[in-house]
């Protein structure tokens, strides 16, 4: 394991970023938390983002906390995957229609 950044699931919606903070410094330096919220609601969703100070310090804390309970849940720790990019999706994608912008189904009467 090279990363140094973890993924926390199974969060409860009432766990906060010091109650994580506080349960991976007990492994190790922690150099940022982000809990993930709803962007339209700003609910936690539920999971979020440990960034330990070195990778042994990141497999530490996820050999002692993945299986643990916190704030009434059975949290996964486990390493962070890399975030792939989105592609945009507002414009439909396929040049204004389905099929590619080469004929194909474009929504209007054409008759």
């Amino acid at each position: 394991m090279n990363s140094a950044k973890l993924y926390v699931g199974n969060l409860s919606y009432d766990t906060t970023e010091a109650t994580v903070r506080a349960a991976f410094e007990a492994h190790g330096e922690v150099t940022s938390v982000n809990l993930i919220t709803d962007r339209d609601t700003g609910r936690p969703k539920g999971f979020g983002f440990v960034e330990m100070g070195s990778a042994d310090e990141a497999q530490k804390a996820k050999s002692a906390l993945d299986g643990t309970e916190m704030d009434g849940r059975t949290v996964k720790v486990d390493v962070a995957k890399e975030q792939t990019p989105r592609t945009n999706r507002s414009s439909g994608g396929y040049g204004g229609g389905y099929g590619g912008g080469r004929g194909g189904y474009r929504g209007g009467n054409r008759w």
